[in-house]
């Protein structure tokens, strides 16, 4: 049988051709060169790939054998997703390849800004000897305010500690005993602002975290105080952050990402590209040889399991892997379930239980444990979550997860249910089913409220007190806003007692306006729920 052929299609290192071993016939092409890189997909099982190379729906049409995308690194703006999962095409990254180089340049930007290292190297280059107009301040007992406590965030952490830094943070996700574990004290978010010397941000990029450092926020931090970003471009107000460099509300920056990449003329990044008191680079968060090598490795193992149908941890769009038929519909499924559970979340995590009822008891069912905890943090933490590092996720978080699996399902054949148990004593749960020969992926309880909807892209979750005209109230309100409730399921245990709403959505709603639906009818709970497609 002649090998399968695996296709790089930029360069990379040594140390990933020889994790994919010899049972491929390993070809090279410029990715670059579009007509060479169309021709050579024609009978590839599998292209590796960095940022240059474009996997668009082009491209993975003329690879009738492909099998499965790897991107030796983290992000995947040149991988058309949607396309490849289309044609039943995985695609991989390699997820945690640069969590070391990401913490360690956000040291060197805070190092860069506290001492005034790029502009006294500039000044002398430029035969000028100017001591005292680059005096810095120390690093030692200043306070730094770490916001998101992931994985880089913690990096981040033990090295500032290192330096006898104060280390708050804010994290909405991060339970008080993993804040503990690693020596940081957790607080709101204001409080950060308004106490730390240095502010690094490190969430994922959602329309909630979007400019989530803006004018508010400059204006309660300290004059002396000085603002990183080597996240993702947009978590900072550009245009904010001018105005307050310029102003003198704060002391400086340092941003690796930028809104547009490379700054385009005329936008705001292009403005604070020429301030004194910023210190920029271009987006070198995983330029090391270090995080090359560990992402073309990384990548390149997950290509042996995909070739080999084993389970791939870091596929981003497909399970993969030698999972039952009767079993792999589930997963979608119960990554949505993980997402709804995380938004309808009042407090951290402190353990999880993902319930497999029914006729899957039969099957080897792990991937559901993989699967739930995949939808959970998909949202909350600023890694690229996968089925790898997911488990890790929730270590780290204390989070204990357990996978129980019976036979018992009396309304439906098969009913997957997380219950969580929160931070403050509360509990929470939710649980989903597939239903008809389309295995339509539905919403069957939440907390003990029966109700039955299928999971769209927006809903929204509501608790009140039973009352006539609740749903009328509701009603107009989103209806004067233009906003379209396609379904809705009203859940109660006893008339006069508490009701459970969840309704559909066509689009999202309005903070402004969830606030005043909430006040009028003086819902106990009310969450928006945006779902992230697998």
């Amino acid at each position: 049988m002649p090998k399968p052929v695996v296709l790089i299609a930029e360069e990379l290192s040594p140390a990933t051709i020889d994790a994919l071993g010899p049972d491929f016939d390993v070809r090279s092409v410029d990715g670059t060169d579009r007509p060479a890189l169309l021709a050579a997909l024609a009978d590839a099982a599998a292209v590796l790939v960095r940022s240059a190379t474009k996997i668009d729906a082009e491209a993975i049409a003329a690879a009738p054998a492909l099998q499965v995308v790897a991107r030796a690194g983290v992000g995947l703006d040149n991988v058309d997703i949607a396309a490849a999962t289309a044609a039943g095409v995985m695609v991989v990254n390699a997820p945690t390849s640069n969590i070391i180089s990401a913490a360690e340049l956000t040291v060197g930007h805070i190092l860069s800004l506290a001492r005034h290292i790029p502009a006294a190297h500039s000044s002398l280059q430029d035969g000028l000897w100017k001591r005292s107009a680059y005096t810095g301040t120390e690093l030692f007992e200043k306070t730094v305010g770490i916001i998101g406590l992931g994985r880089i965030g913690a990096l981040i952490a033990a090295r500032l500690q290192a330096f006898d830094m104060r280390v708050i943070a804010y994290d909405p996700y991060v339970t008080s005993a993993r804040a503990q574990q690693l020596g940081v004290q957790l607080v709101e978010l204001d409080a950060l602002i308004e106490q730390s010397d240095f502010v690094t941000i490190h969430m994922p990029k959602t329309p909630e975290t979007t400019g989530m450092i803006g004018a508010a926020q400059f204006r309660r931090m300290k004059p002396t105080a000085y603002v990183v970003n080597v996240a993702r471009g947009g978590l900072i107000d550009e245009s904010a952050l001018y105005d307050a460099l310029t102003t003198g509300e704060i002391a400086g920056a340092g941003l690796d990402v930028f809104t547009s990449e490379p700054p385009v003329e005329g936008g705001t990044a292009v403005r604070l590209l020429d301030l004194p008191n910023v210190v920029v680079t271009p987006h070198l968060g995983a330029s090391t040889d270090e995080a090359q090598e560990k992402a073309g490795v990384s990548v390149a193992n997950s290509v042996r399991l995909a070739l080999g149908g084993d389970l791939v941890p870091d596929a981003v769009n497909v399970a993969g892997g030698a999972i039952d038929p009767y079993v792999r519909p589930g997963i979608p499924l119960v990554e949505k379930l993980g997402q709804i559970f995380a938004a309808l979340a009042h407090s951290p995590l402190t353990s999880l239980d993902v319930e497999v009822h029914g006729e899957l008891q039969g099957y080897d069912v792990s991937v559901l444990k993989l699967a739930a905890l995949k939808g959970v943090f998909t949202n909350i933490v600023s890694e690229t979550v996968s089925y790898v590092n997911a488990p890790l996720l929730a270590e780290q978080r204390g989070v204990e997860v357990r996978l129980l699996v019976d036979d018992v399902s009396d309304e439906y054949r098969n009913v997957i249910t997380l219950r969580g148990a929160l931070s403050d004593g509360s509990q929470l749960s939710v649980s989903g089913t597939l239903t008809g020969t389309k295995q339509t992926e539905k919403i069957v309880d939440i907390n003990g409220y029966a109700v039955e909807l299928p999971i769209e892209k927006h809903h929204i979750v509501m608790l009140y007190t039973d009352r006539p005209g609740i749903v009328a109230v509701y009603g107009q309100k989103l209806g004067e806003a233009g906003i379209n409730i396609a379904g809705m399921q009203i859940a109660r245990r006893n008339a006069g007692g508490q009701a459970l709403s969840v309704l559909t959505v066509d689009s999202p709603v309005p903070d402004e306006l969830l606030d005043e639906v909430r006040s009028a009818i003086s819902a106990d709970l009310f969450r928006q729920i945006e779902i992230t497609p697998s």
